[in-house]
């Protein structure tokens, strides 16, 4: 008795296999470029001077997309909110991230009330590109603030201004 073995081969599921091998290969990469990204931003946060806005009036998201609308190349990073029964109201911000054309920014709302606010002796310092754009910050960050500094030429810069915002924020614009 002779018994023969029949082994059937498919063209079409070695060439499904062989594609989907590969578009394994290539979510990899992906996957391995993305893991990378991530690394890298989570150590440039990690050893980047970061700005921190206390606020003690509850104001601090209301701040916060203020300024991620007003400035461009900006975005909200991060936002961790206070829980039911904290010191202050549900829902408020006990520390968010945010980015400001590359700059990076902290902000809460506290729980307790200091003996201190924000001081106009520190700001901060934006050289503008051209005048409409100081011409638009200045105006937006002006409204419902106090201007120190209206803009001028004050002999150290072609064109200078200084405002404190609506949420007691201080800002130095200069025309580059």
């Amino acid at each position: 008795m002779v018994l023969f073995g029949l082994t059937i081969l498919s063209c079409s599921d070695y060439k499904n296999e062989n594609n989907n091998l590969n578009e394994i290969k290539k979510l990899q990469s992906e996957k391995d470029s993305l893991i990378t990204i991530i690394t890298q931003n989570k150590t440039i946060m990690e050893n980047q001077m970061i700005r921190s806005l206390t606020f003690q009036d509850g104001n601090a998201e209301n701040a916060m997309n203020f300024y991620v609308e007003l400035f461009d190349n900006s975005k909200i990073i991060n936002v961790n909110r206070w829980g039911n029964g904290a010191p202050v109201a549900e829902g408020k911000i006990m520390q968010a991230t945010f980015e400001l054309n590359g700059n990076l920014f902290m902000c809460s709302d506290s729980p307790p009330v200091h003996d201190w606010d924000f001081s106009p002796a520190v700001s901060n310092y934006i050289n503008c590109e051209n005048e409409d754009e100081m011409n638009r910050l200045f105006s937006k960050l002006s409204e419902n603030g106090k201007i120190t500094m209206p803009l001028n030429n004050y002999g150290f810069s072609q064109k200078f201004g200084w405002v404190i915002d609506q949420f007691g924020i201080s800002w130095q614009l200069n025309l580059k």
